[in-house]
Protein backbone atom coordinates (compact mmCIF):
# COMPACT_ATOMS: atom_id res chain seq x y z
CA UNK A 1 0.00 0.00 0.00
CA UNK A 2 1.21 3.08 -1.06
CA UNK A 3 -0.72 6.75 -0.49
CA UNK A 4 -0.76 10.09 0.67
CA UNK A 5 -3.07 12.30 3.57
CA UNK A 6 -2.97 15.43 4.73
CA UNK A 7 -1.73 16.21 7.77
CA UNK A 8 -4.70 18.02 9.34
CA UNK A 9 -7.33 15.44 8.25
CA UNK A 10 -4.97 12.67 9.19
CA UNK A 11 -4.26 14.45 12.80
CA UNK A 12 -8.41 15.09 13.73
CA UNK A 13 -8.98 11.45 12.58
CA UNK A 14 -6.54 9.66 15.10
CA UNK A 15 -7.51 11.73 17.71
CA UNK A 16 -10.90 9.88 17.63
CA UNK A 17 -9.13 7.12 17.29
CA UNK A 18 -6.09 6.37 19.30
CA UNK A 19 -8.37 6.81 22.85
CA UNK A 20 -10.21 3.43 22.21
CA UNK A 21 -7.15 1.80 21.43
CA UNK A 22 -5.76 0.11 24.59
CA UNK A 23 -2.58 1.26 25.43
CA UNK A 24 -1.80 -1.33 28.64
CA UNK A 25 -3.87 -4.28 27.08
CA UNK A 26 -2.10 -7.88 27.08
CA UNK A 27 -3.05 -8.44 23.39
CA UNK A 28 -0.60 -6.32 21.37
CA UNK A 29 -2.81 -5.76 18.59
CA UNK A 30 -5.55 -4.00 20.35
CA UNK A 31 -2.73 -1.15 20.71
CA UNK A 32 -2.54 -0.71 16.89
CA UNK A 33 -5.13 1.09 14.12
CA UNK A 34 -5.73 -0.80 11.44
CA UNK A 35 -4.98 1.30 8.36
CA UNK A 36 -6.79 0.49 4.93
CA UNK A 37 -6.49 2.54 1.94
CA UNK A 38 -8.31 2.45 -1.27
CA UNK A 39 -10.23 4.31 -3.99
CA UNK A 40 -8.81 7.37 -2.29
CA UNK A 41 -10.34 6.70 0.57
CA UNK A 42 -7.98 5.90 3.40
CA UNK A 43 -9.98 3.72 6.59
CA UNK A 44 -8.73 3.96 10.04
CA UNK A 45 -10.19 1.47 12.99
CA UNK A 46 -9.67 0.76 16.46
CA UNK A 47 -10.91 -1.26 19.24
CA UNK A 48 -10.81 -2.12 22.58
CA UNK A 49 -13.24 -5.14 21.90
CA UNK A 50 -16.02 -3.07 23.80
CA UNK A 51 -15.92 -0.04 21.19
CA UNK A 52 -14.65 0.34 18.11
CA UNK A 53 -14.49 3.66 16.16
CA UNK A 54 -13.86 3.61 12.06
CA UNK A 55 -13.16 6.85 10.65
CA UNK A 56 -12.56 7.56 6.57
CA UNK A 57 -10.20 10.34 5.45
CA UNK A 58 -9.82 11.90 1.58
CA UNK A 59 -6.45 10.14 0.40
CA UNK A 60 -4.38 9.53 -2.91
CA UNK A 61 -2.62 6.74 -3.46
CA UNK A 62 -0.59 4.38 -5.91
CA UNK A 63 -1.62 0.90 -4.41
CA UNK A 64 -4.06 -0.48 -2.14
CA UNK A 65 -3.29 -2.20 1.07
CA UNK A 66 -3.80 -2.76 4.74
CA UNK A 67 -1.42 -3.09 8.04
CA UNK A 68 -1.82 -2.02 12.01
CA UNK A 69 0.39 0.07 13.60
CA UNK A 70 0.81 1.14 17.15
CA UNK A 71 -2.07 4.34 17.67
CA UNK A 72 -0.54 6.10 20.46
CA UNK A 73 2.64 6.25 18.53
CA UNK A 74 1.42 7.37 15.25
CA UNK A 75 -0.76 10.18 16.95
CA UNK A 76 2.13 11.59 18.28
CA UNK A 77 4.22 12.18 15.31
CA UNK A 78 1.34 13.11 13.38
CA UNK A 79 0.80 15.64 16.22
CA UNK A 80 4.31 17.17 15.78
CA UNK A 81 4.80 17.48 12.26
CA UNK A 82 4.02 20.96 11.48
CA UNK A 83 0.96 22.37 9.70
CA UNK A 84 0.21 21.85 5.94
CA UNK A 85 2.76 19.20 5.33
CA UNK A 86 1.46 16.01 2.77
CA UNK A 87 2.18 12.39 4.51
CA UNK A 88 3.33 10.00 2.37
CA UNK A 89 3.14 6.14 3.84
CA UNK A 90 4.64 3.06 1.86
CA UNK A 91 4.13 -0.33 3.30
CA UNK A 92 5.79 -2.90 0.26
CA UNK A 93 4.70 -6.27 2.10
CA UNK A 94 2.98 -7.78 5.20
CA UNK A 95 6.58 -8.58 6.92
CA UNK A 96 8.04 -4.95 6.66
CA UNK A 97 7.60 -2.30 8.56
CA UNK A 98 5.66 1.16 7.54
CA UNK A 99 7.45 3.73 5.79
CA UNK A 100 6.03 7.49 7.27
CA UNK A 101 8.04 10.51 5.28
CA UNK A 102 6.88 13.95 5.92
CA UNK A 103 9.06 16.73 4.02
CA UNK A 104 12.53 16.15 5.69
CA UNK A 105 11.32 13.64 8.40
CA UNK A 106 11.38 10.07 7.97
CA UNK A 107 10.44 7.00 10.31
CA UNK A 108 9.29 3.38 10.00
CA UNK A 109 6.97 1.69 11.92
CA UNK A 110 6.66 -2.01 13.25
CA UNK A 111 3.53 -3.51 11.79
CA UNK A 112 0.99 -6.56 13.19
CA UNK A 113 -0.80 -8.65 11.19
CA UNK A 114 -4.03 -7.57 10.09
CA UNK A 115 -5.27 -10.98 10.27
CA UNK A 116 -5.00 -10.81 13.42
CA UNK A 117 -6.75 -7.75 14.20
CA UNK A 118 -10.69 -8.37 15.55
CA UNK A 119 -13.19 -7.79 14.27
CA UNK A 120 -15.78 -5.91 16.03
CA UNK A 121 -19.54 -7.00 14.53
CA UNK A 122 -22.39 -5.05 15.57
CA UNK A 123 -25.21 -7.41 14.13
CA UNK A 124 -28.43 -6.09 13.57
CA UNK A 125 -29.50 -2.71 15.38
CA UNK A 126 -33.51 -2.58 14.54
CA UNK A 127 -34.19 1.02 16.62
CA UNK A 128 -32.51 4.09 14.18
CA UNK A 129 -33.38 7.45 14.84
CA UNK A 130 -31.39 10.83 13.96
CA UNK A 131 -30.76 13.56 17.42
CA UNK A 132 -28.80 16.84 16.72
CA UNK A 133 -25.55 16.85 18.12
CA UNK A 134 -26.26 20.00 20.65
CA UNK A 135 -29.01 17.79 22.44
CA UNK A 136 -27.39 14.78 22.90
CA UNK A 137 -23.86 17.15 24.34
CA UNK A 138 -26.74 18.28 26.55
CA UNK A 139 -27.51 14.82 27.92
CA UNK A 140 -24.38 13.30 28.03
CA UNK A 141 -22.51 17.24 29.59
CA UNK A 142 -25.44 17.53 32.51
CA UNK A 143 -25.16 13.63 33.51
CA UNK A 144 -21.96 12.23 33.03
CA UNK A 145 -20.26 13.71 36.29
CA UNK A 146 -22.68 11.29 38.06
CA UNK A 147 -21.58 8.14 36.53
CA UNK A 148 -20.50 5.95 39.86
CA UNK A 149 -16.62 4.78 38.97
CA UNK A 150 -17.42 1.96 41.60
CA UNK A 151 -16.41 -1.12 39.72
CA UNK A 152 -18.68 -3.05 41.67
CA UNK A 153 -21.90 -1.66 40.54
CA UNK A 154 -20.95 -2.18 37.53
CA UNK A 155 -24.80 -1.62 35.93
CA UNK A 156 -23.98 2.06 37.74
CA UNK A 157 -20.99 2.71 35.04
CA UNK A 158 -22.93 4.48 32.38
CA UNK A 159 -25.44 6.65 31.29
CA UNK A 160 -28.99 5.35 31.18
CA UNK A 161 -31.02 6.07 28.51
CA UNK A 162 -34.72 5.26 27.78
CA UNK A 163 -37.92 6.74 26.95
CA UNK A 164 -40.07 7.95 29.89
CA UNK A 165 -42.82 10.10 30.50
CA UNK A 166 -43.27 13.58 31.53
CA UNK A 167 -47.07 13.90 32.16
CA UNK A 168 -48.16 12.36 29.01
CA UNK A 169 -45.56 13.55 27.03
CA UNK A 170 -42.53 10.96 25.46
CA UNK A 171 -39.35 12.30 26.05
CA UNK A 172 -36.20 10.82 25.67
CA UNK A 173 -34.24 10.51 28.53
CA UNK A 174 -30.33 10.27 30.54
CA UNK A 175 -30.05 9.18 34.10
CA UNK A 176 -26.50 8.67 35.70
CA UNK A 177 -26.00 8.38 39.16
CA UNK A 178 -23.52 7.08 41.88
CA UNK A 179 -25.70 6.22 45.04
CA UNK A 180 -24.93 9.80 46.36
CA UNK A 181 -26.27 11.87 43.79
CA UNK A 182 -28.35 11.62 40.64
CA UNK A 183 -28.67 13.47 37.15
CA UNK A 184 -31.81 13.17 35.05
CA UNK A 185 -32.16 15.16 32.11
CA UNK A 186 -34.78 14.83 29.24
CA UNK A 187 -35.15 15.91 25.88
CA UNK A 188 -38.16 15.73 23.18
CA UNK A 189 -38.27 12.31 22.07
CA UNK A 190 -36.63 12.14 18.79
CA UNK A 191 -38.82 10.28 15.54
CA UNK A 192 -37.97 6.43 15.50
CA UNK A 193 -36.93 6.49 19.36
CA UNK A 194 -40.47 5.06 20.60
CA UNK A 195 -40.05 1.34 20.98
CA UNK A 196 -36.44 1.93 21.74
CA UNK A 197 -34.97 -0.24 24.74
CA UNK A 198 -33.96 1.29 28.16
CA UNK A 199 -29.81 1.04 27.51
CA UNK A 200 -27.04 1.55 30.08
CA UNK A 201 -24.16 3.20 27.50
CA UNK A 202 -20.72 2.54 29.28
CA UNK A 203 -18.32 5.27 30.88
CA UNK A 204 -15.64 5.21 28.10
CA UNK A 205 -18.35 5.28 25.15
CA UNK A 206 -19.78 8.33 26.48
CA UNK A 207 -16.20 9.62 27.01
CA UNK A 208 -15.30 9.11 23.03
CA UNK A 209 -18.34 9.99 21.63
CA UNK A 210 -18.49 13.41 23.48
CA UNK A 211 -15.59 14.07 21.51
CA UNK A 212 -16.97 13.60 18.35
CA UNK A 213 -19.93 16.25 19.52
CA UNK A 214 -17.15 19.06 19.10
CA UNK A 215 -16.39 18.13 15.27
CA UNK A 216 -19.34 20.08 13.79
CA UNK A 217 -21.51 17.36 12.97
CA UNK A 218 -24.95 18.62 13.09
CA UNK A 219 -26.83 15.72 13.78
CA UNK A 220 -26.19 11.86 14.67
CA UNK A 221 -27.85 8.94 13.37
CA UNK A 222 -28.13 6.06 16.49
CA UNK A 223 -28.84 2.94 16.16
CA UNK A 224 -29.16 0.51 18.35
CA UNK A 225 -30.21 -3.05 19.99
CA UNK A 226 -30.70 -4.54 23.40
CA UNK A 227 -26.65 -5.42 23.39
CA UNK A 228 -25.22 -2.46 21.23
CA UNK A 229 -25.31 0.93 20.06
CA UNK A 230 -23.96 2.64 17.34
CA UNK A 231 -23.42 6.08 16.29
CA UNK A 232 -23.04 7.56 13.14
CA UNK A 233 -21.36 11.27 13.14
CA UNK A 234 -20.28 12.41 9.80
CA UNK A 235 -17.12 9.96 8.37
CA UNK A 236 -17.03 9.06 11.91
CA UNK A 237 -19.04 5.28 12.83
CA UNK A 238 -18.85 4.61 16.97
CA UNK A 239 -19.71 1.04 17.69
CA UNK A 240 -20.29 0.11 21.31
CA UNK A 241 -21.45 -2.95 23.43
CA UNK A 242 -23.95 -1.90 26.22
CA UNK A 243 -23.64 -2.81 29.87
CA UNK A 244 -25.28 -6.02 30.61
CA UNK A 245 -26.98 -4.91 33.67
CA UNK A 246 -30.34 -3.33 35.43
CA UNK A 247 -30.36 -0.01 36.38
CA UNK A 248 -32.12 1.13 39.42
CA UNK A 249 -35.52 2.39 39.92
CA UNK A 250 -34.41 5.61 40.31
CA UNK A 251 -38.01 7.51 40.58
CA UNK A 252 -38.02 5.67 43.63
CA UNK A 253 -35.06 8.11 45.40
CA UNK A 254 -36.51 11.32 43.66
CA UNK A 255 -38.29 13.05 46.80
CA UNK A 256 -41.99 14.05 46.08
CA UNK A 257 -42.63 16.53 49.06
CA UNK A 258 -39.86 18.75 49.39
CA UNK A 259 -41.63 22.00 50.08
CA UNK A 260 -38.45 24.36 51.55
CA UNK A 261 -37.53 26.41 48.78
CA UNK A 262 -34.09 27.78 48.46
CA UNK A 263 -32.95 29.95 45.26
CA UNK A 264 -29.51 31.59 44.67
CA UNK A 265 -27.82 32.82 42.42
CA UNK A 266 -25.35 30.14 40.57
CA UNK A 267 -22.03 32.79 40.58
CA UNK A 268 -22.39 34.07 43.91
CA UNK A 269 -23.01 30.21 45.23
CA UNK A 270 -20.52 28.26 43.75
CA UNK A 271 -17.80 31.11 44.29
CA UNK A 272 -18.64 31.44 48.08
CA UNK A 273 -18.71 27.13 48.02
CA UNK A 274 -15.36 27.00 46.52
CA UNK A 275 -13.72 29.89 49.50
CA UNK A 276 -15.40 28.25 52.25
CA UNK A 277 -14.15 24.68 50.86
CA UNK A 278 -10.75 25.82 50.87
CA UNK A 279 -9.99 25.66 54.56
CA UNK A 280 -9.76 21.71 54.05
CA UNK A 281 -7.76 19.30 51.43
CA UNK A 282 -9.94 16.49 52.13
CA UNK A 283 -11.82 15.17 49.27
CA UNK A 284 -15.17 14.50 50.66
CA UNK A 285 -15.20 17.59 52.94
CA UNK A 286 -18.87 18.78 54.04
CA UNK A 287 -20.04 22.69 53.47
CA UNK A 288 -23.02 23.53 56.01
CA UNK A 289 -26.07 25.13 54.63
CA UNK A 290 -27.25 26.98 57.65
CA UNK A 291 -30.81 28.96 55.61
CA UNK A 292 -32.54 31.46 57.19
CA UNK A 293 -35.23 34.28 55.96
CA UNK A 294 -33.43 35.25 52.76
CA UNK A 295 -29.85 34.22 54.18
CA UNK A 296 -27.83 31.76 53.26
CA UNK A 297 -24.85 30.64 55.58
CA UNK A 298 -22.03 28.13 54.21
CA UNK A 299 -19.38 27.20 56.52
CA UNK A 300 -16.92 24.48 56.40
CA UNK A 301 -14.23 23.30 59.42
CA UNK A 302 -11.61 21.41 59.62
CA UNK A 303 -9.44 19.71 62.56
CA UNK A 304 -6.00 21.49 61.05
CA UNK A 305 -6.70 24.33 59.28
CA UNK A 306 -9.68 25.64 61.32
CA UNK A 307 -13.22 27.15 60.08
CA UNK A 308 -14.74 29.67 57.67
CA UNK A 309 -17.75 30.71 56.86
CA UNK A 310 -19.24 33.44 54.25
CA UNK A 311 -22.65 35.03 54.60
CA UNK A 312 -24.95 35.53 51.08
CA UNK A 313 -28.14 38.19 51.85
CA UNK A 314 -31.42 38.90 49.72
CA UNK A 315 -29.43 40.37 46.88
CA UNK A 316 -28.67 36.62 46.13
CA UNK A 317 -30.76 34.23 48.26
CA UNK A 318 -34.55 33.86 47.98
CA UNK A 319 -35.87 31.50 50.80
CA UNK A 320 -39.01 31.73 52.91
CA UNK A 321 -39.80 28.70 55.05
CA UNK A 322 -38.55 27.76 58.26
CA UNK A 323 -34.44 27.15 59.06
CA UNK A 324 -32.98 24.82 58.11
CA UNK A 325 -29.40 23.37 58.16
CA UNK A 326 -27.84 20.78 55.85
CA UNK A 327 -24.42 19.73 54.86
CA UNK A 328 -23.43 18.33 51.60
CA UNK A 329 -19.93 17.69 50.00
CA UNK A 330 -18.44 20.22 48.43
CA UNK A 331 -17.24 18.64 45.04
CA UNK A 332 -20.94 17.38 44.73
CA UNK A 333 -22.33 21.02 45.03
CA UNK A 334 -19.54 22.56 42.51
CA UNK A 335 -20.44 19.04 40.13
CA UNK A 336 -24.16 20.22 40.02
CA UNK A 337 -23.98 24.14 40.39
CA UNK A 338 -21.29 23.31 37.19
CA UNK A 339 -24.49 22.29 34.97
CA UNK A 340 -26.59 24.82 35.83
CA UNK A 341 -26.12 28.99 34.34
CA UNK A 342 -27.47 31.79 36.19
CA UNK A 343 -30.13 30.40 39.10
CA UNK A 344 -29.84 27.27 41.36
CA UNK A 345 -33.29 26.03 43.05
CA UNK A 346 -32.69 23.49 45.94
CA UNK A 347 -35.99 21.83 47.56
CA UNK A 348 -35.05 20.58 51.02
CA UNK A 349 -37.54 18.33 53.36
CA UNK A 350 -35.09 17.93 56.26
CA UNK A 351 -31.68 18.01 57.61
CA UNK A 352 -31.40 14.01 56.32
CA UNK A 353 -33.70 13.49 53.73
CA UNK A 354 -32.59 13.71 49.88
CA UNK A 355 -32.66 17.58 48.39
CA UNK A 356 -33.62 18.08 45.10
CA UNK A 357 -31.19 20.45 42.88
CA UNK A 358 -32.97 22.35 39.87
CA UNK A 359 -31.36 24.96 37.46
CA UNK A 360 -34.65 28.11 37.03
CA UNK A 361 -34.14 27.93 33.59
CA UNK A 362 -34.00 24.63 32.82
CA UNK A 363 -36.97 22.90 33.53
CA UNK A 364 -35.88 19.89 31.52
CA UNK A 365 -32.96 19.32 34.21
CA UNK A 366 -33.22 17.60 37.48
CA UNK A 367 -30.89 16.39 40.27
CA UNK A 368 -30.77 15.09 43.36
CA UNK A 369 -28.20 15.11 46.07
CA UNK A 370 -27.73 12.86 49.65
CA UNK A 371 -26.67 15.32 52.52
CA UNK A 372 -24.27 14.36 55.07
CA UNK A 373 -23.74 14.72 58.99
CA UNK A 374 -22.22 17.98 59.48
Amino acid sequence: MKFKVDRTLLQRALAHIHGVAEKRNTIPILANVLMSYQDDVLRLTATDMEIAVVEDVPASGERSGSTTVPAAVLFEIVRKLPDGVALEFDHQDSEAPLALRAGRYATSLNVLPVDDFPAMVAGDLPHRFSIPAATLRGLIDRTKFAISNEETRYYLNGIYLHVAENGSIPMLRAVATDGHRLARVETELPEGARGMPGVIIPRKTINELRKLLDEGAADLEVSLSDTRIQFQAGPVLLTSKLIDGTFPEYERVIPKGNDRILRVGKRDFAAAVGRVAAISQERSRPVKLSVTQNMLNLSATSPDQGVAHEELDENAVSYDAAPIEIGFQARYLTDITDQIDVEVEFAFSDSSAPTIVRDTASPSALYVLMPMRV
